[in-house]
């Protein structure tokens, strides 16, 4: 089996598919809750309790579209139609999660679950074939997480686009109507979503497509799941990563506009650690792309916790110091994300080795929704926590017991989680000696497949 290289134009294209996606998600990281509790009008403690409930629903919707991914065939391939069938859906989903309905407080609680609700099952609908497509891109471990470097480094350009100009959009938009302001914005970032979605489509082919194997039902391929210890580490340490990300990630307007008290500086602080973020995922594949995954992980996972960590222990007032420490957690922590999803890749090849069943879109998809859990978990440790310190939507002056709280949540809470994923990260085995035994026994896979396609072809002219 001849390892699959990919030029930089597939690469970036693939890239420019996971951009369209942070319009949208980077946007519900950065704004979702804010807008919830100060513009929308929700209690903090509806808010995330929302956000829990909500991933009941993924814990179905998930496994079941990546098991639709994993047995769809069309002339387009298996994962790659995804981005052209669901782009608008998504787009569009997007707009309707950022309107303000005037329907009373009621209508408006149960608006605001059904257009979220409809706001992720979109999300999944193109996001899990889209992930899975990278083990159809290429076979080769190093060139995926090659892909993933240029994924994560142009997801994290759009990230840092919606931090540049959503907010200033909003003010253009709205006029001073924050409500209108935010629909305005988020119609043109689901706009450019769908066109991203769509040269993504226009610019990649899947070379690397196994056949469609015998039927089974979905619980059996997640009882398969299940047994494999690897793939167990990866989904716990999918559900801890990002409870920590999103406790950052959802405080940052808070700390932003209560802990230094400087919001005129929410703008300018996104965007000086998307840039962070930029240069630890382009770093990501050339630096470290040739050493051990696991051991590299581990190793800066644990540097990412420490320095979240740190940033408690400077005073609000340091303006300079918070954003150089910013900047280095940026870096440090988004030079790991390619690597972890390569490692899902990696995990994929060794169920292929295990079962002999071809799982990219159980594995991507199972993986999402402890992603989204974690999200989930987050979002609403933040309601919660925000309610029980006594945050006030839209007050100018907050008690000193929720400034504290957003000041733990933004540090060292979310550092903690971090440091500790290294211990997680022991029990993971698929190391560099451990991937190339996999892909020997694919490739012996392969060949005897080919021996007996043969021999069936043979048979049949005779």
């Amino acid at each position: 089996m001849t390892s699959i290289k990919l030029t930089v134009r597939e690469k970036v294209a693939y890239g420019l598919g996971d951009t369209g996606c942070n319009f949208v998600w980077q946007t519900v990281m950065l704004f979702l809750a804010f807008f919830y509790t100060d513009v929308y009008g929700l209690s903090p403690a509806h808010m995330g309790t929302m956000f829990l409930l909500v991933r009941v629903i993924d814990a179905v919707t998930d496994p079941l579209m990546g098991s639709i991914v994993d047995r769809t065939q069309s002339k387009h391939g298996r994962y790659r139609p995804y981005l052209l069938w669901m782009a608008i859906p998504f787009g569009g989903a997007c707009m309707l999660a950022f309107y303000t309905p005037d329907f009373g407080e009621t209508g408006k609680i149960v608006y605001a679950y059904a257009s979220y609700i409809f706001l992720t099952l979109m999300y999944t609908a193109i996001n899990v074939p889209y992930c899975a497509m990278a083990n159809a891109l290429s076979n080769d471990s190093v060139e995926r997480t090659s892909l993933q470097s240029y994924r994560f480094a142009l997801s994290t350009t759009g990230g840092l686009v919606v931090a540049t100009v959503a907010l200033p959009l909003v003010d253009l938009i709205g006029r001073g109507d924050l409500q209108k302001g935010y629909l305005g914005a988020m119609a043109v970032m689901g706009l450019i979503a769908i066109a991203l979605f769509f040269v993504s489509f226009a610019n990649t082919k899947e070379r690397h497509v196994p056949d469609i194997e015998e039927k089974q039902s979905v619980w059996a391929d997640l009882k398969l799941l299940a047994a494999n210890h690897q793939w167990r580490v990866l989904f716990i340490v999918n559900i801890i990563l990002l409870t920590g990300v999103v406790l950052k990630g959802a405080t940052t307007m808070y700390y932003v506009n209560t802990v230094m008290e400087r919001p005129e500086l929410a703008t300018m602080f996104m965007i000086a650690t998307m840039i962070a973020a930029i240069v630890g995922a382009t770093l990501s594949s050339p630096v470290f792309g040739k050493y051990d995954k696991p051991m590299v992980y581990r190793a800066l996972i644990v540097v990412s916790g420490f320095v979240s960590m740190l940033m408690y222990m400077v005073e609000p007032s340091n303006v300079v110091l918070i954003f150089v420490i910013a900047m280095v957690l940026g870096v440090v922590q988004n030079a790991t994300t390619p690597i972890l999803w390569s490692m899902m890749s990696d995990v994929v090849d060794y169920e292929k080795t295990r079962s002999n069943r071809s799982l990219g879109g159980m594995v991507f998809s199972t993986n999402l929704f402890a992603i989204k859990l974690g999200i989930a978990l987050g979002g609403a440790a933040v309601g919660w926590i925000l309610a029980w310190s006594g945050y006030v939507g839209g007050a100018e002056v907050q008690p000193t017991e929720a400034i504290k709280a957003i000041n733990l949540l933004y540090t060292v809470v979310p550092g903690v989680m971090f440091a500790s994923l290294a211990i997680f990260m022991m029990f993971y085995k698929l190391d560099k000696q451990k991937l190339i035994q996999i892909k020997a026994l694919l490739e012996l896979d392969a060949k005897q497949l080919t021996k007996e396609n043969k021999t069936v072809h043979n048979a049949q002219l005779s």
